[in-house]
């Protein structure tokens, strides 16, 4: 191209561009800008009163305050955060300093910072527990929070009376509602990914009465016993978030038939009436032009699709880190589950700093697996996943070497 026909590209284009700015295409008729997709439900949370917006904001990985503005400008009004995630309540209270309190709903989580596990341990100070509170509403620049979660059961041991006492720890409970009282927090809630007891740990949350709403994860690959947890839930007025709803987000641009993997799973996710909303990691403009089409819509026939596909292709090298049956088959004491989890968080969430500290902190980890041949495990694992293979991937990958 010369450089006359490049000026006269140029021009061109600059006039069109021009014609556009004024609602013109470049033959002079009416041009419609395409809406960007937002929140078209809300769903009140248990016996609350909340209304949150069906698919809501993780703020694990936030890359900046701006996209806590993007969000709210696309309808979400509801932000789940926590001290150790990062720079994510500085961010949202930086957000906050340009939007109206009660135009959103924050949660956070009784942890810490640093440190690991930074959930706050039984033999907690009712104190502890007040001062973990009040350090998040200083980095939040908010007075209050709307939930705070007895954070991650079943994580901290694989003991049921051990993470049972965590989840109704006395002092937890005083400091909630001293909290309560003095306007800081609104509602209390636990959540559980497992890897250990999540169901039957979240079934005595519901049952004791004492919390006002649980998260879960929940998604179309795991967890069979969790649908009566929900019932129960729903029967008490206790209301139900969903998390981890992408089965290990192994496959993000799969689009199948005209299906999107996401919006079908988001859609699987919200069909059961049970379930009030759900929460997904946001990291760009993008993932809210992904995401939010799911929005208020019917699960279909050709979402089952997309799903059938997902689970073809990657059901087998999936963990449903909630079953755990493989570890009670390891001579050694690997703690499987809890590997392979952070094994997805650097191969598949692209959160690998996180991954290596979390699995740093392990007390039995996969190095045993280098002089294992993996029958036990491998044999045990009722989705036919290769374990033994994977624990020395996952060893490999979040490993330093020092």
């Amino acid at each position: 191209m010369n450089r006359r026909d490049f000026l006269k590209t140029g021009t061109l284009a600059a006039a069109a561009s021009g014609l556009t700015a004024y609602g013109l295409t470049a033959d002079g008729t009416e041009a419609h800008a395409a809406e960007p997709p937002k929140i078209k439900r809300y769903q009140e949370v248990g016996k609350t009163g909340m209304k949150i917006s069906d698919i809501s904001f993780g703020g694990d990985s936030i890359p900046s305050a701006s996209m806590i503005l993007r969000a709210v400008d696309r309808g979400i009004n509801y932000f789940d955060t926590a001290p150790d995630y990062g720079r994510s309540e500085s961010l949202i209270g930086e957000a906050m300093k340009n939007l109206k309190r009660d135009k959103v709903h924050i949660a956070s989580k009784f942890c810490k910072p640093q440190g690991y596990p930074p959930h706050l341990q039984p033999g907690s100070s009712k104190n502890d527990y007040i001062t973990a509170v009040e350090d998040s509403l200083k980095r939040l620049n908010t007075s209050y929070i709307d939930v705070c979660f007895v954070h991650a059961i079943g994580t901290s041991s694989k003991d049921f009376e051990a993470e049972k006492k965590r989840l109704l720890d006395e002092n937890m409970f005083s400091a909630a509602e001293q909290l309560k009282k003095d306007g800081k927090i609104r509602f209390l809630a636990t959540s559980s990914h497992g890897p250990a007891n999540m169901e039957p740990l979240l079934m005595e949350a519901v049952k004791s009465g004492r919390f006002d709403l649980i998260m879960a994860s929940f998604n179309f690959l795991k967890f069979p016993k969790l649908p009566e947890v929900l019932t129960e839930a729903k029967k008490r007025g206790v209301g139900v978030i969903a998390m981890k709803t992408l089965a290990g987000a192994k496959d993000m641009s799969l689009d199948f038939k005209g299906g999107n993997f996401a919006q079908s799973s988001f859609k699987w996710v919200l069909k059961h009436k049970e379930v009030n909303g759900l929460i997904v990691t946001m990291k760009s403009v993008t993932d809210l032009d992904n995401y939010l089409p799911a929005s208020g819509q019917e699960f279909t026939a050709s979402d089952q699709k997309v799903l059938d596909a997902y689970a073809a292709l990657h059901g087998a090298s999936y963990c449903r880190t909630g079953c755990n049956l493989c570890e009670e088959a390891c001579a050694k004491g690997v703690e499987i589950a809890s590997t392979l989890r952070y094994q997805m968080y650097f191969s598949d969430y692209h959160m690998e700093k996180r991954a290596i500290i979390s699995y740093a902190s392990l007390m039995t980890k996969a190095g045993h697996c280098s002089a294992c041949d993996g029958h036990d495990c491998t044999g045990a694992c009722p989705y036919g996943l290769p374990v033994a293979g994977m624990l020395k991937e996952a060893h490999e990958n979040l490993t330093i070497e020092v």
